[in-house]
């Protein structure tokens, strides 16, 4: 029988960040103050600069709003969102920590089967710290699992793995859906638990939700960069899902693992799906030559580290993505401010090349 992940003792306090966008007051984080109080905390406050943004006391944190993005970045603050949850990845930029967890603040501690509440932080966890199988689909799942193992044709050549670089959760309640589902299904909610976490094979692009997701950040952090999105932008709520489709590609040539499925967590609130399907608009459309151009992406083998990676793939949205709207070249030109920005505050971050042989971290 698997472990659930109640059970999972959390580790990683000094080497992992919790990175939370916001524009409201953080009282949600009151119901998680048992599984994140040990963590250091990140907050990026979106809107308005001069709204004050209460945080329960206790917590260790520290908060940015536009104006300590401009003076961070300076004229590199243009690659950051306004108005949009992809200002969260500021707070990847800026953290100095090994992994990174970050959550919405209109989600809560969800409660498994059995009625115990599920600390989604130990599960991001504890996925990142055992290997993926991106290379043969095991039938048990994740045979890394307490109960599960390889099953009979399993390749034993495969069966180490590689690092986890992404660990992507799912919620009850609330489900991730897009404007044109919503409408159609708009008392829909999400009550089916499965125990269950898989390693999504190479060469497979999935839906990346930002409000429940882990990651590696020395390995895969400068591909986490949700774009531009929201004010000033034809396009919003793609912004997880940029971040995603370029570090699942990256992570494919880098021979690193993506894990989905457990944890869940409480999605509480959904969002209008009036004002979505005008910030999604054109992307529903996009989307359908954007997934070809990722399906079809090739990095040449000189690519080493995330941001040679990531400065290839700019090159490639500005060749192949910028016909369809000039939007794609302003796009193609903030990935690389974002590198720009990333190599700045993180100057050792490019030196050491990915290795694909790379073990799992062990715990501390």
């Amino acid at each position: 029988m698997s472990v659930p992940a109640t059970t999972v003792i959390p580790p990683l306090t000094d080497e992992l960040d919790i990175v939370i966008p916001t524009i409201r007051n953080l009282d949600f984080l009151e119901q998680w103050r048992s599984f994140f109080q040990p963590y250091h905390l990140i907050i990026v406050q979106d809107g308005d600069p001069t709204k004050t943004i209460r945080v329960p006391q206790g917590f260790d944190y520290e908060l940015y709003n536009r104006n300590d993005i401009n003076r961070i970045l300076g004229p590199k603050a243009s690659c950051i969102s306004f108005k949009d949850s992809a200002c969260r990845c500021f707070g990847f930029l800026v953290s100095k920590k090994k992994y990174i967890f970050t959550i919405d603040d209109d989600c809560f501690v969800a409660k498994d089967p059995s009625g115990q509440e599920i600390n989604a932080l130990a599960q991001h966890i504890h996925n990142l710290l055992s290997p993926a199988t991106p290379f043969f689909f095991n039938t048990l799942y994740d045979p890394f699992r307490d109960g599960a193992d390889f099953v009979r044709g399993y390749p034993f050549s495969l069966r180490e793995g590689v690092t986890t670089a992404i660990s992507h959760g799912l919620w009850l309640n609330i489900p991730d859906y897009d404007a044109p589902t919503q409408l159609v299904k708009p008392l829909e909610r999400n009550s089916r638990y499965v125990d269950a976490v898989l390693t999504i094979p190479k060469g497979t692009l999935f839906p990346m939700c930002g409000m429940n997701l882990g990651f590696h950040r020395e390995l895969i952090g400068p591909a986490m960069y949700f774009g531009l999105m929201g004010d000033g932008q034809p396009i919003g709520r793609y912004d997880d899902m940029w971040a995603g489709w370029c570090a699942k590609v990256i992570c494919d040539h880098l021979g690193l693992g993506v894990k989905t499925g457990l944890p869940y967590i409480w999605h509480s609130k959904a969002s209008n799906p009036f004002v979505n399907l005008k910030k999604e608009y054109k992307g529903i459309y996009w989307q359908e030559e954007i997934i070809p151009f990722f399906q079809g992406v090739a990095l040449p083998k000189e690519c080493t580290t995330p941001q040679k990676c990531y400065i290839e793939l700019s090159k490639l949205v500005k060749e192949k993505l910028g016909p369809i709207d000039p939007y794609f070249e302003k796009l193609g030109d903030a990935m690389v401010t974002w590198i720009d920005a990333w190599n700045e505050l993180n100057p050792s971050a490019d030196a050491a090349p990915v290795k694909k042989t790379d073990a799992a971290p062990k715990k501390k």
